[in-house]
Parts: structure tokens; C-alpha cells; sequence
């Protein structure tokens, strides 16, 4: 199945389609040691993703990365701050 198809019945999840999509890109790589996944890109900038991973950031009080901006910071600044934050060129 490619990562691409994965469906929220994956795992018997048919309400959890972010674990779906974990366990469709695990599959994959376990299938395929050697494969890269070049596009990852549309999957993880999901809503259900984004969310999911703003909750787990949220729960365990992140700190600050290597650009110092805190969770007050991006609440604060809202969602065009995050994305830029994201997109940024890592130098």
C-alpha cells in the first residue's frame, strides 16, 4: 500500500486517520529498507497531522528550537508565524 492510499480503515482505525497514515508510511519502510520518501510533504502539512502535532508540542510544555521562538510566541503570532517558522530555510 503506498503511503499515498493510506485510508482511515488502516489498523481498523476508521477514526483515527493520522495513525492510519503512520502506519501506511511504517509498512512502507519496513517493506522497503531502502526507500525514501522524497514527498512527505503534503502528508505532514495535513490539518489532522498539524493539529495532532500542535497537541503533542502543547502537552509536553516544548521549548524553544533553534530559531528561540516559545509557544507563546507562535499563539501569540497565530498561524502565519507557524508556517514561516516551518517553510524557514534551515542555514
Amino acid at each position: 500500500m503506498s503511503a499515498v492510499s493510506a485510508s482511515s480503515t488502516a489498523v481498523g482505525s476508521i477514526s483515527d486517520p493520522v495513525r492510519a497514515l503512520q502506519h501506511a508510511l511504517y509498512r512502507s519502510a519496513k517493506a522497503d529498507p531502502g526507500r525514501r520518501f522524497h514527498e512527505l510533504h503534503d502528508k505532514v502539512y495535513r490539518r489532522d497531522v498539524m493539529v495532532r502535532a500542535w497537541a503533542a508540542v502543547r502537552a509536553n510544555n516544548g521549548a524553544p528550537g533553534i530559531d528561540n521562538i516559545t509557544l507563546a510566541e507562535v499563539e501569540e503570532y497565530g498561524c502565519e508565524l507557524a508556517r514561516y517558522v516551518v517553510l524557514a530555510p534551515v542555514s
